[in-house]
């Protein structure tokens, strides 16, 4: 198997690349367009792979030449700072959707397979346990991030239809856990931040007491092997959540590390979500089974950060 990987230095990406092993994928090609100086998540990488790396970005290079000799892509280039969305609708649009729709576009010219992660964010305000069942006329995505993460779903399933893509779409939670990638933009690392930075917590005021997913990054490495490795390219769409906490839940975590750590309730433009659970059976009847633990995760970023406490 050979694989392409976009987006390759970020948080997902740095994880995957040094996490293979020699003869796991006879060639990983990675692409990265470097906007976010990532170079670190190049360092050391695993002996035996064979590795190329391109600095190129999705909207510009010449995919099809890039995928001549792969036989699938993992499409993790994306924007994804959820928050930040509002102030960059626009450039979300072109990145997270007209660039999947080309890296798609060139799959189908080079018959190449595609894994899509979307995210747990496409299912926004519901009020009880939702799965990939939920009809889309229910969906209702509260940020330019996960709608266009929606629209990127949509146009896949087209493409899929009536052009023979073979894809399948993973919904992510929000990922937490350590990489050499990772940034600290998402809810459990920039709380782990601001904890340890002596910082109050920035939480939603609607927030404290809603359940939301989380996906571990090694969970998410794992589910990217699994699906890649099953060949599920199926045009199914699969939940990929290690557990579902409140924000209360975090914070009590975190306080357990940083005894002194204080809360500021805060205003956003994402506040009108009530709390859910997004159940992952459908991806775990197939064999897959997540490991990854929240109080893990932040015990882990936590202690990255342990010499500035």
């Amino acid at each position: 198997m050979r694989i392409l990987i976009t987006g390759a230095l970020g948080h997902i990406g740095s994880k995957l690349i040094h996490h293979l092993k020699p003869g796991e994928f006879e060639i990983v090609h990675l692409i990265d367009n470097m906007l976010t100086q990532r170079y670190a998540s190049l360092f050391n990488m695993p002996n035996g792979v064979n590795y190329k790396f391109y600095e190129e970005d999705i909207l510009k290079a010449d995919l099809d030449v890039l995928l001549d000799d792969v036989d699938c892509v993992i499409h993790l280039a994306a924007i994804t700072d959820a928050a930040s969305s509002f102030n960059r609708r626009e450039e979300i649009e072109k990145v997270n959707y007209d660039g999947t729709k080309r890296v798609a576009e060139a799959c189908i010219e080079t018959r190449t397979k595609l894994l899509f992660p979307s995210t747990t964010s496409v299912y926004g305000s519901q009020s009880e346990v939702v799965d990939e069942t939920c009809p889309t006329e229910e969906l209702k995505p509260q940020s330019p991030y996960a709608e266009y993460k929606l629209k990127s779903e949509q146009i896949l399933q087209e493409m899929g239809n009536r052009q023979g893509l073979k894809f399948v779409t993973c919904r992510f939670g929000t990922i937490f856990g350590t990489s050499i990638g990772m940034r600290f933009h998402t809810a459990v690392n920039k709380f782990c931040w601001q904890a340890v930075m002596g910082q109050p917590l920035t939480v939603w005021k609607t927030a404290m007491d809603q359940k939301r997913p989380y996906l571990g990054v090694n969970d998410a490495v794992r589910a990217i092997k699994f699906i890649v490795e099953k060949d599920m390219f199926d045009g199914e769409i699969y939940n990929v959540v290690s557990s579902n906490n409140t924000v209360r839940d975090i914070v009590d975590i975190i306080t357990q590390s940083v005894p002194e750590t204080s809360l500021e309730l805060v205003d956003s433009e994402i506040m009108n979500q009530l709390s859910y659970n997004v159940l992952a059976e459908k991806i775990s009847n197939l064999g897959f089974k997540v490991n990854s633990r929240v109080e893990t995760g932040i015990l882990d970023t936590i202690n990255l950060l342990d010499s500035i406490l």
